[in-house]
């Protein structure tokens, strides 16, 4: 049983670098569409904006390490 957690991992480690990112994103992107019905046209350019700051804080908290 240990070979099919190593392959599960393994698959996971190829999509998913940054499981911070991952999860943040979304959150986010929940988020914006259970509130979409209240921000009309405006839930694209938040989803946009949100997740450009995920992933310009995730780059600079990379960048730091």
């Amino acid at each position: 049983m240990a070979w099919l957690r190593s392959i599960v991992t393994e698959i996971w480690g190829l999509f998913v670098d940054d499981v911070v990112l991952a999860i943040a994103s979304l959150i986010w992107i929940v988020l914006v569409w259970l509130g979409a019905a209240w921000l009309g046209p405006a839930a694209g350019p938040a989803l946009f904006a949100g997740l450009a700051v995920i992933l310009l804080t995730s780059a600079l908290r990379r960048a730091g390490q």
